[in-house]
């Protein structure tokens, strides 16, 4: 039977049609996880280390939930992108993620422009704190960005113009976080947007772009480096020296133009790989 012969009965209504609409369930399903993260971290804020690692585990559970209910019942499919082989994904994105790390801060101290000494305090909470904390945040931020923006400007434009879309909004999102700037803002689009964007349409996995991310922040952290900005108790102390450009001065290394050129190398590898994947899948 045609769709032109199907009765009004049985076609979806109005409501139903514009809930479905890629660009709507993504702003409701983003907005949604992100205003319920930011309740519960803010809500625990206050407290000490135990409280704020279950919030972290239930805000990112809560995300989890919230996202697949966005699919089932407003984009009316299943989530994929979340089954597989969890433990895999997440452990290869990691390896990639501190990968990237460590190849940037290697290139910038044999520059002259870190120098990392070990220097711990309260070892147990500031690690447990970076763990959770860093894969409550990547949870969110993977499955707002990738999970729903990415595979929504997906259907409409296809791949390519969802990695450059939402690459500029990711971004763009930074330009909120402490000591941002325009270039601060340029370079999380191009390093890490592009980077996870064409990491997700390579492996089609939100785990493996959560455990890059995951590995980035958490490993920049526990370096003693500002995190997009922010920067928290780590297990080391990196000092800077020299121009902001190389350094990535208060913002932090993701604003170093090493940072972004190794960003460019490993996003050129992920796009090929996603190309030669999508090849195989036709």
């Amino acid at each position: 039977m045609t769709s032109s012969t199907v009765p009004d009965s049985e076609k979806p209504g109005i409501i139903r049609r514009i809930f479905a609409f890629p660009l709507v369930w993504f702003v409701i399903g983003a907005v949604v996880i992100i205003a319920v993260d930011q309740v519960v971290r803010v809500a625990a804020s206050g407290f000490g280390t135990p409280i704020r690692i279950i919030a972290s585990l239930v805000s990112a559970a809560l995300a989890i939930g919230i996202y697949v209910l966005t699919m089932r019942l407003l984009a009316r499919r299943r989530s994929p992108e979340l089954r597989g082989s969890v433990a895999r994904e997440i452990l290869f994105g990691a390896a990639v993620g501190a990968f990237f790390v460590v190849a940037s801060l290697l290139i910038i101290t044999a520059l002259g422009g870190y120098s990392v000494q070990w220097h711990p305090i309260d070892v147990l909470n500031t690690v447990s704190l970076a763990i959770v904390f860093n894969f409550g945040v990547a949870i969110v931020e993977e499955l707002a960005f990738r999970g729903l923006a990415l595979q929504a400007i997906e259907k409409l434009g296809g791949p390519w113009v969802a990695i450059a879309v939402t690459a500029l909004l990711f971004g763009g999102a930074h330009l909120l976080n402490a000591n941002a700037t325009l270039w601060s803002g340029f370079a999380i689009a191009l390093e890490a947007g592009v980077l996870i964007g064409a990491a997700f349409v390579w492996r089609r996995s939100l785990w493996f772009a959560i455990g890059l991310h995951f590995a980035w922040n958490t490993l920049v952290s526990l370096l003693g480096i500002p995190v997009s900005g922010n920067r928290k108790p780590g297990l080391f102390v990196t000092t800077t020296h020299g121009p902001d450009w190389l350094t990535g001065g208060a913002f932090g290394i993701e604003a170093s133009v090493v940072t972004v050129g190794v960003g460019v190398v490993f996003s050129t590898v992920m796009i090929v790989a996603a190309v030669r994947a999508r090849r195989l899948r036709a």
